[in-house]
């Protein structure tokens, strides 16, 4: 089924939505890398950024709210949220940018699709082949050798993918996915909390830190997420797969420019086996 064509508006909504998904993983990896704050403090103050934000643009679109905004969203997708956000700060500790979001990101994909099957959902010979690619890809960044990547901090992306793929899961029977990813935000805040309180001795931040992790959470996060879910409407659903695709690569030239991080070969090649293999799939699921 071929693409239908999107107006300039949407597509220049789209980029920003990349932009703000890639910005994530470089900002985190930037202030991580330069202990600027370490990660509980940065799942933290993400989180409790994001959730002012959002529950402030909330306000703003709808000042008569009917619903209070602390009953919004749901424990099992904030809890997810948090896993997602906290396992993400740990794995940037010792993992370079693109290579955590391409671990992320192929893990969001795979999870979601196999959930799919799980709960009946057929896939093709040529989707299996599409996923059994992916995970090859997946694979091959664990080899031997100099540039492979810290084992824990794979597990770590890998855990933060499945945790986002499963709120992605949650989130789809939204009907007011703004307001629910407002009060999922602020429920997350919540696991936050005790986690900062289980590790408070660890706790160090510094200005920068608390600058990178509150423009995490509001910008790239909250506000990312908000431009997502108003244009995502307008994108087919081949489209709005197939255009996340470029996150990991974003995220890997935004890891060159400001973290001074080689791409190498190993993650291009991966990059070509783990997007390719899930473009199949998504291609093919389209069709």
């Amino acid at each position: 089924m071929p693409f239908s064509p999107i107006s300039i508006h949407t597509t220049l909504l789209t980029l920003i939505a990349m932009l703000a998904f890639a910005g994530n993983s470089v900002l985190c990896r930037l202030a991580l890398k330069e202990d600027a704050i370490d990660p509980t403090g940065y799942t933290l103050l993400r989180t409790l950024s994001g959730a002012a934000f959002l529950a402030t643009l909330l306000l703003l679109k709808t000042p008569q709210r009917a619903r209070p905004i602390l009953n919004l969203g749901n424990w099992p997708a904030a809890c997810a949220l948090f896993i997602y956000a906290a396992t993400l700060s740990f794995g940037y500790i010792n993992i370079d940018t693109g290579t955590g979001a391409l671990v992320l990101f192929g893990f969001v994909q795979v999870s979601m699709i196999m959930i799919g099957v799980l709960r009946g959902s057929r896939l093709s010979i040529a989707e299996w082949a599409g996923i059994s690619l992916a995970f090859s890809g997946l694979c091959y960044m664990l080899m031997p050798g100099g540039d492979a990547p810290d084992l824990g901090g794979f597990l770590l992306m890998a855990i933060s993918g499945i945790a986002w793929g499963v709120y992605t899961i949650i989130g789809r029977g939204s009907a007011n996915p703004l307001e629910d990813t407002a009060g999922n935000f602020i429920k997350a805040c919540v696991p936050a909390l005790l986690l900062t309180a289980a590790l408070y001795p660890n706790l160090s931040m510094t200005a920068q830190g608390i600058i990178l992790a509150a423009v995490s959470g509001a910008l790239t996060s909250g506000a990312g997420y908000a431009i997502w879910y108003a244009v995502a409407g307008k994108l087919r659903v081949a489209q709005a797969s197939v255009v996340q695709l470029s996150v990991p690569v974003i995220a890997a030239l935004g890891g060159v420019v400001f973290a001074g991080e080689p791409i190498t070969l190993r993650f291009t090649l991966a990059s070509v086996l783990v997007l390719g293999g899930i473009l199949l799939v998504t291609l093919r699921r389209n069709s």
